[in-house]
């Protein structure tokens, strides 16, 4: 692959973002490829080096806030006509309101994958203040004369911070995964309208 090649085919793949952005990143790695060549590599190894432009398209979309690819998809590129304007006017009790009925129960379950997240957080905190107000209040209940009780309420301190090391993996894990299904849900978005934008 040439370097007009490769350039080509990261604009095919960049064609619904932004134009500044497109030209940005079509300038930056031509003047990559060619400090590359400068320093003595061949096109080929220097095109080998940056990666695939599948990668650097990915990672490229991935680093461009939604706001700004949505903005650049919204904007009209051309003045409606009359017909186009009582088309959508008449439309619009029909689409608006699928529209928002979906994104509302798109929201809502995003929005309860969270409050469990934060539920399973919650639950460790009281855990941990458990195990830690166990152990004192056993400490000062053996202290003061009353062994047993205070036996007894070391040994469920233990416990609950037993539980607690236990829930803490579990608390990690569900935090990656939420912001693992953000991350995959906000680049899903990004393509489906960088390929709406490649279709008109």
């Amino acid at each position: 692959m040439s370097k007009q090649e490769f350039l080509a085919q990261l604009k095919v793949k960049l064609s619904g973002l932004p134009k500044a952005e497109v030209e940005e990143h079509l300038a930056f790695y031509s003047e990559m490829i060619d400090d590359r060549m400068e320093e003595g590599q061949t096109e080929e190894d220097a095109l080998s080096d940056i990666g695939s432009v599948d990668d650097i398209a990915k990672q490229i979309i991935a680093d461009i806030p939604l706001l700004k690819i949505a903005k650049e998809r919204m904007t009209p590129k051309r003045r409606l006509k009359v017909w186009e304007v009582v088309l959508l006017a008449l439309g619009s009790p029909i689409w608006l309101s699928l529209g928002v009925a979906a994104i509302a129960v798109l929201l809502s379950l995003y929005i309860a994958l969270c409050a469990v997240v934060v539920s399973v957080w919650a639950a460790f905190v009281s855990l941990v203040g458990c195990g830690v107000g166990g152990v004192i209040g056993g400490t000062v209940l053996a202290a003061t004369g009353n062994a047993p009780a205070g036996g007894f309420l070391i040994g469920a301190g233990f416990v609950s911070a037993g539980l607690a090391v236990l829930l803490f993996f579990g608390c990690k894990s569900a935090t990656k995964s939420i912001f693992w299904l953000t991350k995959k849900y906000v680049l899903s978005i990004k393509k489906c309208l960088i390929k709406k934008e490649n279709t008109l």
